[in-house]
C-alpha cells in the first residue's frame, strides 16, 4: 500500500473509532469522512460498505478488551482486583461505546444463538439471570469471525465475572452482561477530555460498589 493510501486507511479508522464512539455505529459515512478530511468516496474505497467498516471498527474494539481481560486474568491474583482492573481499563479506553451490538444482546427467548459449551454457561449466567448468549445472524460468512471474537470476549469475562462471584466478592445476581453493560455505559461521550475522564472515573466507582457483595448482618 502506498504511504498515502496507508495514511488515509488511518484517517479513516480513527475518524470512525471517534464518530461512532460519540454517535454511535448508525452515524453516516459522510460524518467519518469529514471527520477523516477525506472524501466520502475514499473511504469506500476502502470500504465498500457501512457495514465493512463497522465490522471492521466492532472487531478491533472487541480483540482490545479481550487483551484488556486477559492481562488483568495474568497480572492480577486476586480476583476482585482483577474484575476491577479490567472494568477501569476497559472505560478509560472508551471501548465500551464501541462494543458490537451482539455482545451486549441478552435474553432467553431467541431464535438462533451461538451456543457456548456447558463450562461456558455456567461461568456466563448467574442463578436466576437470563443467560447471556450471541445472537447468530442470517448473513453472509464474513460475518463469522465477528462471532468468534465476541464469544472469546464473553469466554474471559466469563471467567473473571466466576472467579469474583467464587470468591463471595461479587454479588451472586451478578451476570456477564451486568459487566459488559458497565463498560458501555460507564463512558460517556464528553467534549472535554478531562471532564469525560473524571464523570467515567466517578461513574465507575458508583457502579463497582454497586456490583460488590455485602456481608450478611
Amino acid at each position: 500500500m502506498r504511504v498515502d493510501a496507508q495514511r488515509n486507511l488511518e484517517h479513516v479508522l480513527r475518524a470512525a473509532r471517534e464518530v461512532f464512539g460519540e454517535l454511535g455505529y448508525g452515524a453516516p459515512m459522510e460524518d467519518v469522512a469529514r471527520r477523516a478530511r477525506v472524501g466520502v468516496g475514499t473511504v469506500y474505497r476502502r470500504f465498500p460498505s457501512k457495514d465493512v467498516l463497522v465490522r471492521r471498527i466492532a472487531e478491533e474494539e472487541t480483540a482490545r478488551l479481550t487483551d484488556q481481560a486477559r492481562a488483568a486474568l495474568g497480572q492480577e491474583n486476586e480476583p476482585w482486583s482483577a474484575l476491577a482492573r479490567f472494568l477501569r481499563t476497559s472505560v478509560a479506553s472508551g471501548a465500551g461505546r464501541l462494543l458490537p451490538p451482539q455482545v451486549l444482546r441478552v435474553g432467553v427467548d431467541v431464535e438462533a444463538e451461538i451456543r457456548l459449551p456447558q463450562q461456558r454457561q455456567a461461568a456466563l449466567a448467574a442463578p436466576g439471570q437470563p443467560e447471556l448468549r450471541l445472537v447468530e445472524r442470517p448473513t453472509a460468512p464474513e460475518d463469522e469471525p465477528d462471532d468468534a471474537g465476541a464469544a472469546a470476549l464473553l469466554e474471559v469475562v466469563g471467567q473473571l465475572v466466576e472467579r469474583a462471584r467464587a470468591a463471595g466478592e461479587l454479588r451472586p445476581d451478578v451476570a456477564v452482561a451486568d459487566v459488559l453493560l458497565v463498560i458501555a455505559t460507564a463512558a460517556p461521550s464528553l467534549p472535554d477530555a478531562a471532564q469525560q475522564a473524571a464523570a467515567s472515573a466517578r461513574l465507575l466507582d458508583i457502579l463497582l460498589d454497586g456490583l460488590r457483595s455485602r456481608p450478611v448482618g
